[in-house]
This record gives structure tokens, sequence and C-alpha cells, in this order.
């Protein structure tokens, strides 16, 4: 969309986008970032920006531009993601949550999934964290902040009176990672599996394969920041 959007104000000039990296279809993202190239000179970048969002589909919003040099790669250039998962329990939520916020049914004991989710902090092999892993993958990654808190970040007259959300932020993830840390925790909640088992399953040498992935509604890239 963001493509045929730019295609249409550029009037056919030539442009390529690259994007900071992807998520997983009805993954939300709060913030996001794509590279733009051109051969011509944006000469008012308040003008375009308000010309861009005019024409964007009203579920996407540019939030500013910023000139880079022509080293700059959106891809390789290091930055910190911070992803959110949002999620409730108990009882049945309003419908209209339903793209934002997964609801678990089961009875969770919140508190035993706060200690579960410290134990991510650290550099860890997150191998049975990763969807579809191969011998060539990199599963060694150090997770800056993991913890699980109440939800004082997003409201809404049709939420819960009460819900969660799991704050994960690092350099990189592997595919599916913070989903199968968040079902993870879900089967910790329900007391399907033990603080022991999360600890062990991150050892260097785990053979661990996490069965659980956790709804993609729930998920929400919350920030992007560079390093640059």
């Amino acid at each position: 969309m963001i493509d045929r959007t730019l295609n249409y104000i550029l009037e056919d000039n030539y442009f390529k986008t690259l994007a900071a990296g992807r998520t997983d279809a009805m993954v939300s993202a709060n913030e996001a970032a794509f590279e733009l190239f051109l051969h011509h000179k944006i000469e008012d970048e308040a003008e375009f920006l308000n010309l861009f969002n005019k024409n964007l589909p009203q579920d996407i919003r540019a939030l500013s531009i910023q000139q880079v040099t022509e080293e700059f790669n959106i891809i390789n250039s290091s930055k910190t993601k911070e992803y959110v998962y949002l999620f409730t329990a108990g009882e049945k939520c309003h419908p209209f949550c339903a793209s934002i916020m997964t609801t678990i049914l089961d009875g969770l004991d919140i508190e035993l999934m706060k200690k579960g989710a410290k134990l991510f902090e650290g550099n860890h092999n997150f191998k049975s964290y990763c969807y579809r892993i191969s011998n060539k993958g990199l599963y060694n990654r150090t997770i800056a902040v993991c913890e699980l808190e109440e939800n004082n970040l997003y409201t809404a007259n049709f939420f819960p009176d009460k819900s969660y959300i799991l704050r994960v932020v690092g350099k990189g993830f592997g595919r599916n990672q913070i989903r199968l840390m968040m079902g993870t925790l879900i089967k910790l909640g329900r007391g399907d599996i033990t603080l022991d088992y999360i600890k062990k399953s991150l050892l260097p040498k785990s053979t661990e394969v996490m069965d659980y992935i956790a709804p993609a509604s729930g998920l929400i890239l919350n920030k992007i920041e560079f390093d640059e």
C-alpha cells in the first residue's frame, strides 16, 4: 500500500523502498520505518509528508521523514526494537478487542508469568524459540528487557477492566520468537510447565521445541530506534 501510494504521488518518477523489517500477518505496528530511494530531491519535506498521509489508507499514518546519507542501510544499520504483546485472561472480551488483544479464557498465574518473563533477559540460546530452525541460523541473541506488567499503554472504553502486556526489547529476533516466548509464558501461567523448564530451554544444548505460538493479533511493534 505504501508503494502504491508513492507511485501515485510521485507521478511515476523512479523510487524504491526498503523496509527495516517485517512482521507476521495480523501483527500491528505503532512505529515502523522504511528507506525511500529517489533520483530527485524532495524540496519540501513537510509538504511531501502531508501529501503522503492524505493519500495513504486510513490504517497507515506517516509520522516523520528524515534525510539519510547514501551509505545508510535501514536493514543493516544498528537498531533496537521494542515489541509488546497485549493480552487478557479469564473471560471473553468485547469483539472490538480482537485485532490487537489476545484473550486467554483460562485463568493464569500472572505473578508466576512475571518471573518467567525475566528469565528471557540477557544473552541466551533462543533456538527453541524460533520457527523452522536450520543449522545456519543465528540463535544466540541478547534481550535487553523482558517484563510482564499490567497494561497502562493502550486503553479503550471497550477494553476489559484489567489487561497485561509483555514488553520485549532487543536488537533482533528470530522468526516467531516473541510469539513462542509468549506462548511458553501462557503455558507457565496455566501450570503446564515450570520455571525450571524455561531455564533449561535456554541452555546452549537445549533440544526443546516450543509447540505453542501465541496468536499474532496480540503482538505490536511498539518502537524502533536507530543508533545512528
